[in-house]
């Protein structure tokens, strides 16, 4: 099998054809190896190191040849470098971290590992996390394939532009205020967070530890269905915040027509509630046009519309930007240059050596949300900043659950605009912040999310319909996701030249 279709296939299709034998781990590990350092200059991958992704491909070449079956066996992946994996360096996007080797895995770097899953390299991201566009990585900015003058969204670039450019079939990201929806919606490619507590977080560099949630990213729904299968699951001795909730097979509904549906309308008795709030001012003439279109496709599928409201979506930007600030200034206390990181090389004292090394390992956006987060937890200002923010924040989960009670799931845009120009908002944080505007309640709510290709905005630039579902409704929004992407095409289309 040629190297030209081996980066063309999905997950499944990847799975099916090792499971054949039609091509084996290896041949597909070096294909998509070749492919990713040809295409270093969009700056997905950070790290790679084939020796040790090839001794795995060889070991799941093994298990196939031995028998051994699996929708992940021998299929080449590759991670958000905000999870430590043992073999890469592990940096978070972070100068703070640069080289440094975690000796475990994370668990959802495990997980995958166990059901056979090959790791191709670490993916690029903004630092710690922070930043919606990847230009905020200490090594250099991630490109988007579909323009590579343009951003391809973030915290989760790297990961997005793997999937776009046919560098990887599905990748991990993690979503804190939409990290995995807005990266997707800009790219064209399908990614899920998954209620907050469903994955671990054992291994995963924190950043706003009440927020982060690690999911997969995909070309199709079916893909990540595959992927949250194996990464889902209760870690409770590991992760304070595990939920201890059963694992689940989220591939089970794909292509089963709901309750009382057909083959024909296979969504019939779905409610999708539209929120008003998501379809206002605030979000451009064709985006609005690109996810209109894509909900009467839901029509025709069998899904009602029903017009909703969540009131306070304007008061989850203010939220956010309290409480994630706060955790990251009490998360990040951690990297002072003493057991671990990056340390100055010269210095006066204990206290001069803890400045210099946050001040040289930190870059702008995570030296600016510690200095917010830190302020708002300070004596005087953690009663009326972080403790009102809690409060709103419970108010916003509030008005979800009032909307759930007239609809099943609800639908609007992933992000207001289309992806800006690599540099258009660098110098306006704010202006940058406000494209989280559309992902933040659902993160802020701890809801499941996501984020489908569903058409083309200015520019000829991608735009991502946004789904999200009540708590642990994971199946419900990929059987829906699928439903929409059998009856159309917009997930298969590649950036020109990928």
């Amino acid at each position: 099998m040629s190297a030209s279709e081996l980066h063309q296939m999905g997950v499944a299709e990847l799975a099916a054809a090792i499971a054949d034998k039609k091509t084996s781990s290896v041949e597909a590990a070096q294909a998509l190896l070749a492919r990713a350092q040809q295409h270093q200059n969009l700056g997905a991958y950070l790290a790679f190191n084939e020796d040790l992704t090839l001794t795995q491909a060889k070991a799941a070449d093994a298990r196939v040849a031995a028998g051994e079956h699996g929708p992940l066996l021998g299929v080449p992946l590759a991670h958000k470098d905000i999870f430590v994996t043992q073999g890469f360096p592990s940096t978070a996007g972070s100068k703070m971290l640069a080289g440094y080797q975690s000796p475990f895995d994370a668990t959802v770097v495990a997980k995958l590992a166990q059901a056979g899953a090959v790791t191709l390299g670490k993916l690029n991201c903004d630092e710690f996390a922070m930043g919606g566009s990847n230009e905020n990585s200490a090594f250099g900015v991630a490109r988007n394939p579909w323009n590579t003058q343009r951003v391809p969204g973030g915290s989760s670039g790297g990961s997005a532009v793997a999937v776009a450019a046919r560098l990887a079939p599905a990748v991990t990201g993690t979503d804190t205020g939409g990290s995995i929806r807005q990266p997707a919606s800009f790219t064209g490619v399908t990614g899920i967070k998954p209620t907050y507590g469903r994955c671990s977080r054992f291994g995963l560099v924190a950043f706003a530890s009440s927020l982060d949630q690690a999911g997969p990213m995909a070309r199709s729904a079916a893909d990540c269905a595959t992927m949250l299968s194996v990464m889902a699951g209760p870690d409770i001795d590991r992760d304070s915040t595990s939920l201890d909730h059963p694992a689940e097979d989220y591939t089970r509904l794909l292509g089963a027509p709901r309750e009382g549906a057909s083959a024909a309308q296979p969504l019939k008795g779905l409610r999708i509630g539209l929120p008003k709030e998501f379809f206002g001012e605030g979000c451009a003439p064709d985006v609005i046009a690109a996810v209109r279109s894509a909900l009467g496709e839901y029509e025709k599928l069998g899904a009602t519309l029903i017009d909703i409201s969540l009131p306070r979506t304007q008061l989850s930007i203010p939220v956010y930007y309290i409480i994630a600030p706060a955790e990251a200034s009490s998360n990040l206390s951690r990297f002072d240059g003493v057991k671990f990181g990056h340390r100055a090389a010269q210095y006066d004292d204990l206290i001069d050596m803890y400045k210099k090394s946050r001040s040289e390992g930190f870059g702008p956006e995570v030296q600016r949300r510690i200095m917010i987060g830190t302020y708002v937890l300070s004596h005087g200002y953690y009663d009326a900043y972080y403790l009102k923010a809690q409060q709103i924040r419970r108010l916003i989960a509030q008005d979800f659950q009032q909307a759930f009670t007239q609809c099943d799931l609800i639908a609007g845009p992933a992000a207001p605009t289309v992806a800006w120009k690599i540099g258009e908002k660098s110098d306006d944080p704010v202006a940058n912040y406000l494209a989280d505007i559309f992902t933040l309640p659902a993160s802020l709510a701890g809801l499941p999310g996501m984020s489908v290709p569903a058409g083309f905005g200015a520019g000829n630039m991608p735009v991502g319909l946004q789904l999200i579902g009540n708590y642990f409704k994971e199946g419900e929004l990929l059987q829906t996701a699928h439903a929409f992407q059998q009856a159309t095409d917009w997930h298969t289309r590649a950036p020109s030249g990928f």
